[in-house]
């Protein structure tokens, strides 16, 4: 891994890939969905979550009953985290902007910001219904303009999703809201059945079977990203409270049993006194036997020798949440550029983000950050070009266009672009540029 790190807790080697099971029956129920609609939702409901429901969708007296069923203090929480993550995104959305220019005389070019038309956004029910999650996939898309937001959760015993999930749903504009978990929600929102008319882009995370189902529908619908389980690297030097630091590698270690807690510190001191404060802390979780398999096998300590190397192995792991708990953490930002989301300093927990504060909690994960940022308003947009032309512009660009299509030996496209040549100047970089033409000649005779 490089020189100046020494690691005091390892990863165990874990299989990469989905596997082959996974894979073999996703493909199977996305096909059964494909090919027998709302009977195969019904029948795979019953099977997977042992619910009998005749009907998809979540009805208005089910919305209204799961807001009656909530406190007073939970519908404030949830409402609070909605209008923090609108308050956000709509800030995003202000400072997006299309443009237009005339690059030359008679050449117009420009860029549009269009909504998708219909989006399908997945909300996982799971060990512990996300209750936020909804606010995190369904507000940005209201905000970008989405025509219609339709959504899937999976059921609890009684037949509807988790009464929190449903209430987050209405609240964050959520159009419709279906009764599917799993791989057969994504089928359902790709390729459509009787009930649910199908969308052009799927987003929202979920456990293996759903994240398989999008890579299998990608192509037929659009996707936001492939995301695993969660990940969060703390970067921590000696002014760190190795409580913290624990508390806050816990709290996505509890996730799942595939979640990735890492360590990377510049202080041997506070690297062991974490190791311990995290072995101290697990027994009072709720939650300890998922977060102690996920730090046995998957948590890492690394103690390395000063900030640069912290920041060079965070920029290798790209991780999905990555918390600077440092002296002046802002003088690392800049040599930070691979991660979903940042958490800048001892009082910036990933739970805030997670939770409340209003950036985007659906993150890439496996290192896409190399390549990927989180949801947020773009992911709903399309970004769409447009050019216009005068006789005279298209005159100037049309000997470039034609010369082009001669290398390519796209002969019509040749054609098109020598049409628009009119001028004696434009004739004149068609010969400079040895552009030989039946076109040229006939324009040159005229």
């Amino acid at each position: 891994m490089g020189t100046g790190r020494t690691y005091l807790k390892r990863a165990d080697e874990q299989a990469h890939g989905v596997p082959t099971e996974v894979s073999s029956s996703v493909s199977d129920i996305l096909q059964r969905v494909r090919e027998d609609g709302d009977a195969a939702i019904r029948e795979l409901t019953r099977t997977y979550d042992d619910v009998d429901r005749d009907t998809l969708q979540v009805t208005a007296a089910e919305r209204a009953a799961a807001e009656d069923h909530l406190s007073g203090a939970a519908r404030r929480t949830i409402d609070n985290t909605i209008a923090n993550v609108r308050s956000f995104h709509e800030e995003q959305r202000a400072h997006l902007a299309g443009f237009e220019t005339e690059r030359t005389h008679g050449i117009t070019l420009g860029t549009r910001l269009v909504p998708i038309d219909r989006v399908g956004v997945y909300v996982p029910g799971g060990r512990k219904p996300l209750v936020a999650a909804p606010a995190m996939t369904i507000v940005p898309a209201v905000v970008a303009g989405v025509g219609q937001v339709i959504a899937c959760a999976p059921p609890q015993a009684d037949g509807t999703p988790d009464p929190a999930q449903v209430y987050a749903m209405d609240r964050a504009g959520a159009d419709e809201i279906y009764v599917a978990g799993g791989a057969q929600a994504i089928g359902a929102m790709a390729y459509g059945t009787e009930t649910v008319e199908p969308v052009d882009k799927v987003t929202g995370p979920g456990n293996v079977y759903v994240t398989e189902a999008k890579r299998q529908v990608f192509g037929h619908v659009s996707i936001d990203f492939l995301a695993g389980p969660t990940e969060v690297l703390v970067v921590a030097d000696a002014t760190a409270d190795p409580q913290l630091v624990a508390a806050d590698l816990l709290a996505q270690a509890e996730h799942d049993p595939h979640a990735r807690a890492i360590l990377v510190s510049t202080d041997l001191a506070l690297a062991e006194a974490t190791r311990d404060a995290i072995e101290a802390q697990l027994p009072a979780l709720a939650t300890a036997e998922t977060a102690r398999s996920s730090w046995e096998q998957n948590g890492e300590i690394v103690v390395v020798e000063e900030r640069a190397h912290a920041a060079a192995l965070a920029n290798e792991y790209a991780p999905e949440h990555l918390q600077l708990m440092i002296d002046e953490p802002r003088e690392l930002v800049t040599s930070l550029r691979n991660y979903g989301s940042l958490f800048l300093g001892h009082h910036a927990p990933v739970v805030f983000g997670d939770k409340a504060i209003g950036t985007n909690h659906t993150l890439p994960t496996g290192s896409a950050a190399r390549h990927s940022g989180g949801i947020s308003v773009m992911t709903y947009l399309k970004v769409l070009t447009h050019q216009e032309l005068t006789a005279s512009g298209a005159d100037t660009i049309a000997p470039w266009a034609a010369k082009i299509c001669e290398l390519e030996g796209t002969h019509a496209h040749q054609r098109s672009a020598e049409h628009r040549i009119r001028s004696t100047e434009a004739r004149g970089l068609a010969r400079d540029l040895e552009l030989t033409s039946a076109g040229i000649v006939e324009l040159e005779d005229d």
